[in-house]
């Protein structure tokens, strides 16, 4: 490769930004850094990639699909409600929100899926605790430390030659993404790379007290975990080198980026540009299985209608660049999105004309494999729980139909219990077909 990438430990110890270290290694950038020392990048064009997106706040699915067609809709809302003439019809009973154009594309591609009703049992209607239940898989009286794509990642990649890790996309390491083996890492954007824990605890320079630690401590050389073909030297000289030269370099993926120039446009917005930040990362190789992204500001108790318009236009408009974006690299048959909030909102609005709190929502799930309409069965809007929609998909079989038809992994070993698993995947579904 004629542009080979070339780094030294000066140019490394000069320009990371490290924000934390962990005790080991994560595999997948230790197998990157050596491939960079020879100008190759690993990219496993076989491997498929999931992107979880997270609408946060709890997202108001009656008016993202709308039961047009029920007039109960039209009761519980009589100034939130979307007018019949403006929506994107999709069959004779619900609809898509005005906002929602390109999704609706991607339907008529047979490109998307909806889940519609997915909630759990004993609903919890507040934000931290029912996000929690969402991102560690728990029931709603139980309570884990790791989340379910953490414990994906410790599974998959247990004697493993491939790597596999997670990157989140933001400043903090969401639940989900927490293993035991901390496999995942935070990137704010590819000009501010780094590496953080979900403890978060160690010292800017941690990286440089690691590296002198290292060169004090033989014993080091135990704790790495790598295929042994990729060392031309001892162990504990080549961690040094992977972590002075290349590991988490900033330098490193700014270069690996710039090999992947996308001619797609992106919104300017801090959704979209995680997106295409995650494009840029999928087109560089980058041997990572999943990718976390949010969109934030869900929670519309009062004034809904110009928030929840401008959210949805943000959500459909960023996935639509992406979907184009991975399209033109040849990568969309790799890449499953999949969509959820905490909960959805309740039926009827509030005297502020905004929505509280809710159960179920629609999950959207786009990819080249999906079974294109939907799934699950829809929720009554008269036959309420409280005043809520009573769920009739547990989140967890979405999870495990993923986890099994996509993945490849078995969905018991990552979510603790078997759960039903849904028709929302093709079967036996290949990369490349």
């Amino acid at each position: 490769m004629s542009d080979r990438i070339m780094f030294t430990r000066r140019e490394f110890l000069r320009t990371a930004s490290v924000l934390a270290v962990g005790a080991t290694i994560p595999r997948f950038l230790v197998e990157f850094a050596s491939a960079a020392q020879t100008g190759v990048i690993p990219g496993f064009s076989d491997d498929r990639i999931l992107v979880v997106v997270q609408l946060a706040g709890g997202n108001d699915g009656l008016n993202t699909v709308v039961p047009y067609a029920d007039d109960a809709y039209y009761r519980a809302r009589p100034t939130l409600a979307q007018p019949k003439e403006k929506l994107l019809r999709v069959d004779d009973h619900v609809a898509f929100h005005p906002k929602l154009a390109p999704l609706a594309d991607l339907l008529q591609k047979q490109y998307l899926t909806i889940v519609e009703g997915v909630g759990y049992p004993n609903p919890n209607r507040s934000h931290f605790r029912s996000m929690e239940i969402w991102q560690t898989a728990s029931d709603s009286r139980e309570y884990l430390t790791t989340g379910w794509v953490g414990r994906y990642l410790d599974a998959a990649c247990s004697g493993e030659a491939k790597p596999v890790a997670g990157v989140s996309i933001g400043g903090e390491m969401p639940l989900a993404m927490v293993g035991k083996r901390g496999l995942a890492v935070t990137v704010q954007d590819l000009e501010s790379f780094g590496w953080k824990t979900a403890e978060n605890t160690a010292p800017p320079d941690a990286l440089l007290q690691l590296n002198h630690a290292l060169s004090k401590t033989p014993r080091t050389r135990g704790r790495l975990t790598a295929p042994t073909n990729f060392f031309a030297q001892d162990n504990l000289s080549f961690l040094r080198q992977v972590i002075a030269d290349a590991a988490i370099s900033t330098d490193l993926l700014r270069r690996v980026s710039s090999r992947s120039g996308s001619s797609v446009t992106y919104p300017n917005d801090p959704f979209a540009q995680g997106l295409a930040t995650i494009s840029k990362m999928i087109a560089s190789g980058l041997p990572t299985r999943i990718y976390y992204v949010s969109l934030t500001g869900f929670d519309t108790h009062s004034n809904q209608l110009g928030t929840h318009e401008r959210l949805l236009d943000q959500f459909a408009k960023g996935l639509a660049a992406f979907w184009q974006d991975l399209e033109a690299q040849g990568n969309a048959e790799r890449v499953l999105v999949m969509t959820f909030s905490e909960f959805g909102r309740r039926v009827a609005e509030n005297g502020s004309q905004g929505t509280d709190h809710g159960t179920a929502q629609p999950m959207f799930l786009i990819g080249k494999v999906v079974r294109p309409g939907f799934a699950g069965a829809r929720p009554s809007l008269t036959d309420l729980e409280a005043g809520d929609l009573k769920f009739t998909t547990d989140f967890r079989s979405v999870y495990a139909t993923v986890l099994e038809k996509w993945l490849g992994t078995s969905s018991e070993t990552v979510l603790g219990k078997k759960f039903a698993q849904l028709s929302i995947i093709q079967k036996h579904a290949t990369v490349g077909q």
